[in-house]
């Protein structure tokens, strides 16, 4: 009998920072997670309706350019697909974490303060 390779599925990135999403996709790539990347919502939510079964997990950005936001793709999500689990991030805070639906789980991004320069007094 031949054996049936099962199609693995994937995570799918939201980020408009296309520098920091590759970075992203490397980092679950690493861990042998396959990943699909969107720069806004609104591609998100066409990815997920064209072949939705293929994703596994979604990891968002909060912030992201179009009508949709991160919070608000997170609810359109809940709403369409309730067990897809999936994690917003931002580098700023979220001044909207109670409107977060059920589930959702938040993970603030903190960045490390490039040190200053020391001036040398002559």
């Amino acid at each position: 009998m031949g054996h049936v390779q099962q199609k693995r599925r994937a995570v799918l990135i939201v980020e408009d920072d296309a520098e920091l999403r590759h970075l992203t996709a490397s980092l679950f790539e690493d861990e042998q997670m396959d990943t699909i990347e969107c720069e806004s919502a609104e591609a998100a939510l066409a990815t997920l309706l064209i072949g939705g079964r293929e994703v596994a997990m979604i990891f968002a950005d909060v912030r992201l350019p179009g009508a949709m936001g991160g919070v608000d793709l997170a609810w359109e999500v809940k709403l369409r697909w309730p067990l897809l689990p999936m994690i917003l991030t931002s580098g700023h805070p979220l001044k909207r974490i109670r409107e977060l639906p059920p589930g959702v789980a938040y993970m603030p991004i903190t960045r490390t303060p490039k040190p200053r320069a020391r001036k040398r007094h002559l």
